[in-house]
């Protein structure tokens, strides 16, 4: 077990051992996409402005899956490096299970509060009837999807990352599938696209369950509930940042939403929904870099080899720059055939969203860099400078710039607001990073 993650890294390894995982949270990240794909062309612009209203309401409840999973895996990987598997094996069984309570719990409640959040959002009449509709029947898989997530982090850490790919391909291939057999073929609307999206989720949470629940070949199996308050806690810490991350990313598409209807009404929605699917899959990109290197750094953490965490941490930051630079220029080739895709049956709002595009690329140019920053301190177990750089980046610069510039430059500013954060976030990773170097010998 101790010496999985032991060695040193080359910048093919590092791409070798990351790249299942950059593929898996893109296929996760398509999930919303195709759903998106369907409900647009199939069922129509306010049932597609319905999804991309309710959408950040039901990911920040599977927000979960990241804290238990990053934090967990973080400690995880830091306890082989200490040579203590039977540990390792306690903690990951503990993480497991009480993110199935938790998930039951945040279903349970989600579906109570789905309708008047909804409702304090600005939605009503058809918007709000549509909203509930489709988030009904998301919220009865949370559970799973918790999970889902969860073992997207920990596929990394128990040194299966293949397989962890071969999962989220299998449920990503079926949420397709089933949203063309459920909203093109039959016709069954938004929840038939809901029920797609729930039953893949249940693919991609329950296959991995039972794998590790029986005897297997990772690093990692599922075992008796011990309850370790003192570790639970410090996995929260760990974890804290993706989850801070994940909700704050939340509320402000909540903002955004609302902004919009005001500056620009149900299409500025509709638009913006284009955008979130694009750069879902483009952050995919960058947190699957962090997600599977993440164990390997709070490996070498653990084992004190100071010189292979330099070279960690120099190589990410050149790997970074070079996915930086080739997502940007990928969101100006593809703005326009992206939303023709997606909204080229309406010309109004086809434009408005390939304008939308060419202003929101610009943030892809740094994105990367902050999110490396937080999952490298989460890593190194320092979970309160990992939580302060997710905070900084994903909440108090967000709704500072979503609330500030559009009363400046109408509409485009609420399209410029994350660039202008990314922008403020790079400044902030930089100074922890040098500020910390010291500390932890990267």
């Amino acid at each position: 077990m101790n010496t999985s993650f032991a060695g040193h890294y080359t910048y093919g390894g590092l791409l070798k051992i990351t790249f299942p995982s950059m593929i898996m949270l893109v296929f996760t990240s398509i999930y919303g996409v195709v759903d998106g794909f369907f409900v647009s062309n199939y069922v129509g612009k306010a049932a597609f402005t319905a999804v991309n209203f309710i959408m950040p309401f039901l990911m920040m409840l599977g927000a979960l899956g990241f804290l238990l999973g990053t934090g967990g895996g973080a400690l995880i990987a830091k306890t082989m490096g200490e040579r203590r598997p039977q540990q390792a094996n306690r903690l990951f069984s503990m993480v497991v299970y009480i993110s199935l309570i938790c998930g039951v719990i945040l279903s349970a409640g989600g579906i109570l509060l789905l309708r008047p959040l909804a409702r304090a959002m600005g939605a009503e009449g058809e918007l709000l009837e549509n909203s509930v509709r489709y988030g009904r029947v998301i919220l009865l898989a949370i559970p799973v999807y918790i999970l889902q997530y969860e073992f997207q982090c920990l596929f990394a850490t128990a040194g299966k990352p293949k397989l962890g790919l071969y999962v989220t391909v299998a449920a990503g291939v079926t949420n397709m599938v089933l949203d063309w057999l459920f909203v093109a073929v039959l016709p069954w609307g938004l929840e038939g696209a809901a029920a797609a999206t729930a039953i893949s989720q249940c693919v991609g949470g329950i296959i991995p369950l039972v794998y590790f629940a029986r005897p297997n070949t990772s690093l990692l199996r599922l075992g008796r509930f011990y309850l370790d308050g003192r570790s639970l806690a410090q996995i929260c810490l760990n974890g804290s940042s993706e989850l801070l991350s994940n909700i704050s990313m939340s509320l402000v598409n909540m903002l955004y939403n609302i902004q919009l209807l005001h500056y620009a009404g149900e299409d500025g929605i509709a638009a913006y929904g284009v955008l979130m699917y694009v750069s879902m899959i483009f952050q995919a990109l960058f947190i699957g870099y962090c997600v599977g290197s993440a164990p390997v750094v709070s490996f070498h953490y653990g084992a004190q080899n100071h010189e292979e965490l330099k070279s960690l941490r120099r190589k990410s930051l050149a790997l970074i720059s070079v996915f930086a630079l080739a997502m940007f220029a990928a969101a100006w080739g593809l703005s326009r055939p992206l939303a023709r895709l997606f909204v080229g049956y309406d010309p109004g709002l086809f434009e408005l969203t390939v304008r939308a595009f060419f202003l929101f690329s610009f943030s892809f140019l740094f994105a990367g860099f902050s999110i490396f920053g937080s999952s490298f301190f989460t890593a190194l177990n320092d979970g309160l400078v990992s939580a302060a750089i997710s905070f900084l980046r994903t909440l108090v610069f967000q709704v500072a710039a979503v609330l500030l510039l559009p009363g400046i430059l109408g509409v485009d500013g609420i399209w410029i607001s994350v660039t202008a954060a990314e922008i403020l976030s790079v400044g902030v990773t930089i100074a922890f990073l040098k500020g910390k170097q010291k500390r932890y010998e990267y």
